[in-house]
């Protein structure tokens, strides 16, 4: 049976994001994909095979959803948003069921920028080179709209597990590898990138995110001129007034502004979670440390699944409180023999 999930309303920038296009670049699109992928191997993790890799991403808040004509298992991961069903809180980073003509509303995210809703089931959408997700600089896919459906395979999963919470950093410091154009800057620049907090700005986006910092800015003594070139996910670009800028999952494959550095793969999915308003660091590293916590990172994913376990909940605070067995068989109060 197909299920209907219906967006009775949606927040700012909502998409379908999986893991994104891998391999495209010389071709003029970038990987896309969920700006927080340690949020689909949550989901992963929670759901286990019955997930099909492809979530809603919300940004900053969510919105209202409702299944029809059957149930669904759903996660919730990434960005912590208030969320509950039909008025009773869920808990996030957790799988729930959500009963077919209930209400799940999502709020505004209370931890990080990107939320995201998964599905035990396949949605059934066609995939454009490689990927279901929606890439909107490339104009692949669109944003979720109030009255849009998407129609689920639903699949048999455990609802009522959860992850341990996760740990947000109010101030992070981020590692990051010299760039192309590090050695332009001199050593000056790279000791203002180390020393300086920045604040991450509200000229964020997919594609990337403005920094702003008290004082004066750094300059290349070369100038900004330099030929456009192939550029990275995590490269911190400096732009023409002196912003720091770096790129994320739907930046440009090109660019002309010189880089002072790039932030390393393990840590940008963190940076993307960063909220406005924030502070950030940085600190560079060698080649060895970044590729040693490449792979502590995909350790770190891997381990997920054995961190699962079943949540402790008030039945007061059950929404979905009949789908589970409370008591199995039949007790006797006078045969001994129902007791055990």
């Amino acid at each position: 049976m197909s299920v209907q999930l219906e967006i009775l309303s949606a927040g700012p920038r909502m998409t379908l994001q999986d893991a994104g296009r891998v391999g495209l670049s010389a071709y003029g699109l970038s990987r896309g994909g969920a700006m927080d992928p340690v949020a689909l191997a949550e989901a992963s993790a929670l759901l286990g095979s019955a997930y099909d890799g492809l979530s809603i991403e919300m940004t900053q808040a969510g919105g209202k959803f409702r299944c029809i004509e059957a149930d669904l298992t759903i996660a919730l991961t990434g960005a912590v948003m208030k969320a509950n069903v039909d008025g009773v809180p869920l808990r996030w980073g957790a799988s729930h069921l959500l009963r077919a003509g209930a209400v799940l509303e999502v709020g505004a995210a209370r931890q990080g920028v990107y939320g995201y809703l998964s599905v035990a089931g396949q949605i059934d959408l066609p995939a454009y080179f490689g990927a279901r997700s929606a890439h909107l600089q490339a104009g692949i896919g669109a944003e979720l709209v109030a009255g849009d459906t998407l129609p689920v395979q639903p699949k048999a999963a455990v609802a009522g597990n959860g992850l341990p919470e996760r740990v947000w950093d109010d101030a992070p410091e981020f590692r990051v590898l010299p760039s192309v154009q590090t050695a332009m800057f001199g050593d000056d620049g790279r000791d203002w990138l180390e020393a300086t907090s920045f604040t991450k700005t509200t000229r964020s986006s997919r594609m990337g995110a403005a920094l702003q910092a008290d004082g004066d800015g750094i300059a290349m003594p070369e100038g900004l001129s330099i030929t456009s070139e192939i550029v990275s996910l995590g490269d911190i670009q400096m732009t023409g007034d002196g912003t720091p800028f770096v790129l994320l999952a739907e930046a440009q494959t090109t660019g002309g502004y010189p880089r002072i550095a790039t932030v390393i793969s393990a840590d940008l999915p963190a940076f993307a979670q960063v909220q406005a308003g924030k502070q950030v660091r940085f600190r560079f590293v060698d080649l060895d440390e970044a590729l040693a916590a490449r792979a502590a990172f995909a350790a770190e994913l891997a381990a997920l699944k054995g961190r699962v376990a079943p949540l402790v909940r008030d039945p007061h605070q059950m929404h979905d409180l009949l789908g589970y067995t409370l008591v199995a068989g039949v007790v006797s109060a006078t045969d001994p023999e129902t007791w055990e």
